[in-house]
């Protein structure tokens, strides 16, 4: 693999390391934006949701409205990074509660653009062999910047007063946000879209850095030509037809089901999960860093093994991961909420890092890699875009809910809500999800056909 390559595909995925950053850090401040804007459990889950409902309208944007397959990958990933910057300064700098969401809002366009974007950018500069592991770096990248946020966000709460701690904990995303930006001028631009736009001599250039010899190169430059020229002009592809239909549905499931097993709400109220379960606030954010170092971890494993043993692999280990943490938290809460003793708050623990490595290790690694390589070329921005806005439409839904059913009806009740997500995701996993290990993607339309076909033949 071209030393290019590899440089092209870290620079891209670190706008998950900012994803992550940006959408963990919260989980350190809502005690205090409880209380300095005077907020009660719904207006609380209402300014975590913010962000999201910011990465709803950011990831329709990047992608349905075409400023990726209009001006191309990289001036959109530049414009991401100075979302960050200065989301995160004026989530800092907020004196009243209006002007912290509306910056919170920015912050959560910049992560809607970014699962758009970044991950299509890798799909379109990886080599098919190694196209899982290069675009599941933009989910490496995603945990990183979360476990980057709880231990920020402890250490923080160490250096400065309780009153302004956590203004600085948002106010610390601004400096790798800045970094992010600048390094995205040094990458080449997405050959795909060069030649879809008839910039065809600046692809070939680019195609020639990165790929490892000429018969690769041309290889690829005719691959790319015919699925152009089979599919037309992208931009006057309509995306929502019946041809489409297979891919859209399963981008849709998939996305949907990244959420309906909780795993925001458990990312952005860790905290407050532990201190229901009798921990300690400092004991509470100490296991909140340790859940995102089971997060990384599970993640760097899964991406050792998805080019390997496939995304469907993954897929089930996560979907009996579920079942059993999800599952077990339901009791825990359903018996002990309220009255948790050392050994019951520890079993919590233990369930909620578990839950959290098994997502990794499955939903976590699959999701972006998956929805970036079924999409044909030329509605692949849409698509990912599509299945961007599905997450984050789903994700904000669950994290405005989660504060007021938990209070409201017990968080029992919540996790039992999970474990039928995770009920309903086993079953799709095991009965529609296709297999896309090593397909190229100019073909993966053509494949998804055929295991469609063969489905119908065997039914």
């Amino acid at each position: 693999m071209q030393p290019l390559v590899i440089r092209s595909a870290i620079i891209a995925a670190l706008g998950g390391l900012l994803f992550g950053f940006d959408t963990a850090v919260i989980s350190g401040t809502t005690s205090n934006l409880t209380e300095v804007f005077d907020l009660n459990g719904f207006e609380l889950g209402f300014t975590v949701a913010t962000a999201l409902i910011g990465t709803v309208v950011g990831a329709a944007y990047a992608g349905l409205g075409k400023p990726a397959d209009r001006y191309g990958r990289k001036p959109v990933l530049i414009v991401i990074g100075v979302l960050y910057v200065v989301s995160a300064l004026g989530s800092a700098l907020a004196t009243d509660w209006i002007t912290f969401m509306v910056f919170r809002f920015v912050g959560g366009l910049g992560v809607g653009a970014a699962t758009a974007v970044a991950p299509i950018y890798n799909a379109e500069v990886a080599p098919p062999r190694h196209r899982g592991r290069l675009v599941g770096l933009f989910q490496f990248n995603i945990v990183l910047g979360i476990l980057l946020a709880y231990l920020s966000n402890f250490a923080i709460l160490g250096l400065f007063p309780e009153e302004t701690a956590w203004r600085w904990m948002f106010g610390a995303e601004a400096l790798p946000a800045l970094v992010f930006a600048l390094l995205v001028f040094f990458i080449p631009e997405s050959p795909r879209w060069l030649m879809a736009v008839g910039r065809d001599d600046e692809a070939r250039t680019i195609i020639d850095q990165l790929t490892s010899d000429e018969t690769e190169a041309r290889t690829q430059r005719e691959e790319i030509k015919e699925a152009l020229e089979s599919e037309g002009d992208s931009a006057h592809v309509p995306f929502f037809t019946s041809g489409h239909r297979k891919v859209i549905l399963l981008a849709f499931a998939i996305a949907a089901f990244n959420q309906l097993g909780g795993i925001n709400a458990v990312l952005y109220y860790a905290p407050s999960i532990f201190e229901s379960a009798g921990l300690e606030e400092s004991a509470a954010f100490l296991n909140s860093a340790g859940v995102g170092l089971v997060n990384l971890v599970a993640t760097v494993l899964a991406l050792t093994l998805i080019d390997r043993v496939g995304r469907k692999f993954l897929m089930y280990v996560c979907s009996a991961g579920y079942l059993v943490t999800l599952g077990l938290l339901t009791v825990l809460f359903f018996l002990y909420e309220g009255d948790f003793s050392g050994v019951t708050s520890g079993l919590v623990v233990a369930s909620i890092m578990l839950f959290v490595g098994v997502h990794a290790f499955g939903q976590g690694a699959v999701i972006w890699v998956f929805i970036s390589e079924i999409f044909p070329n030329a509605i692949r921005a849409r698509g990912q875009s599509f299945g961007a806005l599905t997450h984050w439409t789903f994700a904000a839904a669950i994290s405005w809910t989660f504060p007021a059913i938990a209070s409201g009806l017990g968080a029992a009740f919540a996790f039992g809500l999970f474990f039928l997500g995770g009920v309903a995701m086993t079953v799709w996993t095991i009965t529609v999800m296709p297999e896309t290990k090593g397909i190229p993607l100019e073909e993966m339309q053509e494949k998804l056909d055929l295991v469609g076909s063969a489905a119908m033949k065997e039914q």
